[in-house]
């Protein structure tokens, strides 16, 4: 009976290029257990690898080529990057989407990174106003406040004030600049 190899190192002196560990491999199914010393061991080979044999794993790994211009540094962390997700688990959906959006702001020129409250869909936002207490449930797609449905808190805000407000300022979610401010010098 023959000892186990490793089936990347084999490759490896055959000529062929090592294997990309992680295909078939998830969040819940993690390739052969692989533990953190590992993963570690493998990211350490990544920077004894050729270019060639880089972008054969990048092939492997993405069914395409890797961008051109891409530095050999940059591939190698990306390659460990997937090592590592493969065996820790990527990020949540929740997460992606939410850096997407981020990403799309600073596209465009906003103002802060600063993500502040990120409501759940379901929650029940509650503002007295006037005597009045307004409710707005948190949806998926949006807000609704009596019956309709509104892209945004501030068309909320002024719909119930007449006049231009931030929504989420108006509804509690954010700190003035001011109060902030305040709160950290201990007035």
């Amino acid at each position: 009976m023959k000892p186990p190899t490793d089936d990347a190192l084999a490759r490896q002196h055959s000529g062929g290029p090592s294997r990309v560990p992680g295909r078939g491999g998830n969040r819940t199914n993690r390739p052969g257990g692989a533990g953190i010393a590992e993963v570690d061991r493998q990211i350490g080979e990544l920077v004894d690898r050729s270019t060639h044999e880089l972008r054969l794993a990048w092939r492997q790994l993405h069914r395409t080529g890797p961008p051109q211009g891409l530095s050999r540094d940059l591939l190698i962390r990306a390659l460990a990057n997937q090592l590592q997700e493969q065996t820790h688990g990527g990020a949540s959906g929740a997460l992606q989407r939410r850096l997407q959006t981020l990403a799309g702001e600073f596209e465009r020129g906003g103002a802060s990174f600063d993500p502040g409250v990120v409501l759940k869909t379901g929650t029940t936002l509650v503002r007295q106003w006037r005597g009045h207490a307004h409710t707005v449930v948190v949806r998926e797609d949006g807000f609704e406040y009596e019956g309709e449905r509104y892209r945004s808190l501030t068309v909320i805000a002024e719909r119930i004030t007449g006049a231009h407000w931030s929504g989420p300022r108006f509804f509690g979610l954010t700190k003035r600049a001011g109060a902030s401010a305040g709160a950290e010098t201990g007035r």
